[in-house]
């Protein structure tokens, strides 16, 4: 696959489009449904880039919108080609997550809110595997491995020597508190979350115990932003049987305004970076 190539993206870019062209052909998505003889679902998800769209799909859907430049078909029937390349996640098999990786994988920046744990892009090996291993007790080892592999290949992003990713990352004390491994293993990962806040592209906040109530308490999730304006932001929400993906404006605005909230409640760089390097050395008594 071409490097430049992200499907998972060409999805999402070829499905705002197709989205665009029944709009202005004043058309819902349950009526093009009844013309193409297929379920209504099928449409949205071919235009919230969650389904593989074939160039027959292109096609139908191009005669449904009475598009007739030619240039115009072509162009989107070579997104369809592209989105159907495999990207480098997919050598690892099934992955749950492989929608966001795409997304990660082309975002410029990423805002990370995480209460619970060390976030994946700012694990040790021996963090990633402890972590995996305690919240999937019943995963394969050789599974584990693989999430771990794919893990530290998502970290490239971070370490890019060109247009690296832009993280910022607020975290809960109890992410730095809960003890995943052992107290080794965790002033390892907490010596490395140091580290790593360092490098000019990182930044990593502290939310302390002291600080009470704020409004990260309902959960996890990240906001990703992409180079190209044409890419609209996304909120990501893990979830155990399935994720969320959230891309209307007004949900995104409101996920970065409570961020802001957020980074304004935590400790400064400065500040976190020495609680962080307390803690560590908490664990080596």
């Amino acid at each position: 696959m071409a490097s430049n190539v992200n499907p998972t993206v060409r999805r999402r870019r070829l499905g705002q489009e197709l989205r665009r062209l029944r709009e202005l052909k004043g058309m819902t998505a349950e009526e093009v449904a009844e013309r193409l003889l297929v379920s209504q679902s099928k449409i949205s998800r071919l235009e919230n880039g969650r389904r593989s769209i074939s160039q027959r799909d292109v096609r139908d859907l191009c005669n449904v919108y009475e598009v007739e430049d030619q240039r115009i078909v072509d162009s989107l029937m070579q997104m369809a080609k592209d989105s159907r390349q495999q990207g480098w996640w997919h050598t690892f098999g099934d992955i749950p997550y492989s929608v966001y990786i795409g997304l990660e994988t082309d975002a410029a920046s990423l805002r990370v809110y995480d209460p619970q744990v060390v976030p994946g892009l700012l694990q040790t090996r021996q963090y990633a595997e402890a972590l995996i291993a305690g919240a999937l007790p019943e995963t394969a080892p050789a599974d584990i491995d693989k999430r771990v592999q794919v893990r530290m290949r998502r970290q490239e992003r971070i370490t890019a020597p060109e247009n690296p990713l832009r993280l910022w990352t607020v975290l809960d004390e109890a992410a730095l508190r809960r003890v995943v491994g052992n107290k080794a293993l965790m002033r390892e990962q907490l010596e490395y979350l140091v580290e790593q806040s360092q490098l000019p592209h990182v930044t990593v906040q502290v939310i302390p115990f002291d600080m009470g109530a704020h409004p990260g308490l309902n959960g996890q999730y990240a906001i990703l932003e992409f180079p190209d304006a044409a890419d609209s932001s996304v909120v990501y929400i893990e979830g155990v049987t399935s994720d969320l993906y959230l891309e209307k404006a007004n949900d995104v605005q409101k996920y970065s305004v409570m961020y802001e909230h957020l980074r304004a409640q935590a400790l400064n760089v400065d500040q976190s970076r020495q609680f962080i390097a307390d803690i560590a050395k908490e664990y080596a008594r």
